[in-house]
């Protein structure tokens, strides 16, 4: 406490400034007035909760409270975010056309092809949750050009991570300029990505299409149209894919894009996502291309290799003839 010099009780008291400036220059009483010497105490019950009363001579002043219960502000409970409920029309997948097109079944016995997947996804896994966040969880599949196997491999990844438990997986056909993904799993198109992007009060949720695959869900391509370009790039692509994956730690977005080399889309949505998988083909992607495409999505920061249509492993390894032998 600052130390003050004695003081006489009976010593006059001093006028204050303006009393002093009101005798020099005629302020009609707007200096302050004297107060009174028995002024009554202010009731406790007009002070603050938070704050305790000291008197001194005729003066009332205000100290803290020892109670740290009574000053502290009372926290704010976190705001929960929570995920959008997908809600577009239920479709069912035909496995006859998953047959045909050699794609995973689900309730088929275990494949070489499904392991095979399995490491895919287990990679992609991995990577989204060290980084736990939304982009992580958003997989851009592509190839340098077509006939590559980037559909298929969409596809079957899908699957494959619709299979872990509490997982949810929208496969997004991002191919606006040649959708495949529904034909590939034998459903019905209708609105999808292009239409949210295009017309804001479409919530993308509605045209999100739950199937009959447990945890695998379906966005079409929607209708497209000259300014596709234009509408990729715009700030509502952000908007529709945050709504989407906001306040869902389970729930993973695959994209299916067109060619790297052959269309835009997949450049533009590279910016969106937090890991890209570029498919090639053995024995007929060129370096040259691999390294174009690769220097298109640069603008994801985590860009993987995925050799397809390839007979040959370095190890020797070989899925699926686990128990087709005796011993």
């Amino acid at each position: 406490m600052t130390e003050h010099s004695n003081f006489s009780r009976k010593t006059a008291r001093k006028a204050s400034l303006l009393e002093r400036a009101d005798a020099v220059f005629g302020l009609d009483g707007f200096g302050a007035k004297p107060v009174p010497a028995n002024l009554p105490a202010t009731p406790r019950a007009m002070v603050p909760p938070n704050k305790r009363t000291a008197v001194k001579g005729n003066q009332q002043f205000e100290v803290p409270s020892d109670d740290a219960s009574e000053i502290a502000p009372r926290q704010a409970e976190p705001k929960v975010e929570r995920a959008v409920a997908l809600r577009g029309p239920r479709v069912q997948i035909d496995r006859d056309v998953l047959e045909a097109e050699g794609l995973i079944s689900p309730e088929a016995p275990v494949t070489g092809l499904l392991e095979e997947f399995r490491i895919v996804k287990r990679e992609l896994l991995a990577d989204a949750r060290h980084s736990g966040d939304d982009l992580a969880r958003r997989v851009l599949v592509c190839s340098p050009h077509a006939g590559e196997g980037k559909t298929y491999c969409a596809t079957n990844l899908a699957i494959a991570l619709a299979t872990e438990r509490d997982i949810e997986v929208i496969l997004v056909d991002a191919d606006v300029i040649n959708p495949s993904v529904t034909r590939r799993l034998g459903v019905e198109t209708g609105s999808g990505l292009m239409d949210a992007l295009a017309d804001k009060s479409l919530r993308p949720e509605d045209l999100v299409s739950p199937t009959d695959i447990k945890g695998l869900y379906i966005l079409p391509a929607g209708t497209s149209s000259a300014r596709d370009a234009e509408y990729l790039t715009s700030k509502r692509t952000g908007q529709v894919l945050d709504r989407l994956t906001r306040g869902a730690p389970n729930r993973f977005l695959i994209f299916d894009t067109p060619p790297a080399l052959a269309a835009s889309p997949a450049a533009e949505l590279a910016a969106h996502v937090g890991q890209a998988l570029v498919v090639v083909r053995a024995d007929e992607t060129s370096r040259a291309a691999l390294d174009d495409a690769v220097q298109l999505l640069s603008a994801c920061d985590d860009i993987k290799l995925l050799l397809n249509a390839t007979q040959f492993s370095p190890s020797g390894r070989r899925f699926g003839d686990y128990g087709e032998r005796e011993g």
